[in-house]
């Protein structure tokens, strides 16, 4: 994507995260998103190449993993737990603005905003746990810790329970005809959610935790 030829209402919904580099700098992306970046940029007097730099930066789809334990740590903390605590107040924000002005519409995803606050409480103490107890574990060379990751992947299984009320929430993801674009870049930011978090705990669970479980205790 051309970033300074687009529509900024088109990077709004084909880039996660978008809208809060548009708040931040004061750009409408929702009732005056039809412009280019260059013409609103120009319009309230900001650097282009500033915003196009801060919007090329956001980050994309997942990326390979490292195998060896002492950089898949820093990778999931890196890749997966900071971006998660950056994008879900942007998100909830917007899921409270779509609720609040569509709140007589029959599409109206109402309950989302809670949704996501909740996931977001709830993810913040289960990542604090992971990165001040279970992961310095790991790297100090403790081999079972079969126990603690069994109840991370129990939070695991309530996340997963959550995305799929998430993704019924947003039809899978899908506005509705006629959506403004806050409520398209909101179900944008919601698939990327879903997307980064199932990539997350499959990295956990398949890949680093069984490096650190007692097979004989869990099959006792």
């Amino acid at each position: 994507m051309n970033m300074q030829d687009a529509l900024v209402k088109d990077i709004a919904i084909a880039v996660p995260g978008a809208t809060a580099v548009f708040r931040r700098y004061k750009i409408d992306f929702c009732c005056k998103g039809g412009v280019p970046l260059r013409e609103a940029a120009a319009t309230r007097g900001v650097d282009l190449q500033n915003v196009v730099d801060d919007l090329t930066a956001l980050k994309g789809e997942p990326v390979d993993a490292p195998e060896a334990t002492e950089a898949l740590i820093p990778h999931i903390i890196e890749r997966y737990h900071d971006v998660h605590r950056a994008e879900f107040p942007e998100a909830i924000r917007m899921a409270r603005r779509v609720e609040a002005v569509h709140s007589e519409s029959s599409n109206c995803p109402k309950g989302l905003g809670d949704l996501l606050a909740i996931m977001a409480h709830e993810l913040d103490e289960h990542q604090a746990i992971e990165e001040q107890m279970l992961f310095p574990a790991m790297g100090s060379g403790q081999y079972d810790l079969t126990h603690p990751v069994a109840r991370m992947m129990s939070d695991h299984e309530d996340l997963g329970a959550q995305l799929e009320t998430l993704a019924e929430l947003t039809t899978d993801f899908v506005p509705p005809d006629g959506a403004c674009t806050t409520w398209r870049a909101l179900y944008a930011a919601c698939q990327k959610l879903d997307t980064d978090l199932r990539v997350h705990m499959h990295l956990e669970n398949n890949i680093l935790f069984p490096r650190f479980v007692n097979t004989s205790l869990t099959m006792a």
